[in-house]
């Protein structure tokens, strides 16, 4: 027996080598995933490094997907195409430095978890502008469970150092 379809919500990111292709990929890697087919794809946007500032700024995109994929077996997925493209997680355990590619499963249907290395939604994405803009520009009335709306969480954060790379709208696969 299949699992419905649901939408679920990924941020994606980079701030080493061609982040741009890098991205590009990573989106074809969503769209086969079994079970899983890419809604929509955001622009891509530059954005300062958040945590560790003393590096690169990033770009940032989002996607939509509609998935089968339950949200372990979605976030699994998402760490292998990380993998994939040459993501080296810090042994020391430390968080927000320079990388490859990052996927972060944001939002999967109405689901909230939290179980070890799985927290949905994902923590602080309500309060963070380059998750939002990007995501804002796709799905502005996803709602983002135990905050509200996309839309609304965009409107109360300052999204300022968070710029478009090209023009026009985001791309619908």
């Amino acid at each position: 027996m299949t699992a419905p379809a649901v939408i679920a919500a990924v941020g994606l990111g980079g701030n080493v080598g061609d982040v741009r292709h890098a991205l590009a990929s990573a989106l074809a890697a969503l769209d086969a995933l079994p079970g899983t087919r890419l809604l929509r794809a955001s622009r891509c946007y530059r954005t300062p490094a958040w945590g560790m500032q003393a590096q690169p700024d990033f770009i940032n995109a989002a996607a939509t997907l509609q998935t089968t994929l339950a949200p372990r077996a979605l976030l699994d997925a998402l760490l292998a195409i990380e993998r994939d493209h040459g993501r080296e997680r810090a042994a020391d355990g430390s968080r927000w430095g320079p990388r490859t590619l990052d996927l972060d499963l944001l939002v999967h249907a109405t689901a909230v978890v939290e179980v070890p290395g799985l927290v949905l939604p994902h923590p602080q994405m309500h309060l963070r502008a380059f998750v939002l803009v990007p995501l804002a520009e796709i799905a502005p009335d996803l709602d983002v469970p135990g905050h509200g709306s996309v839309r609304a969480l965009l409107a109360e954060v300052d999204a300022s150092g968070v710029v478009a790379l090209e023009p026009g709208h985001a791309a619908s696969a």
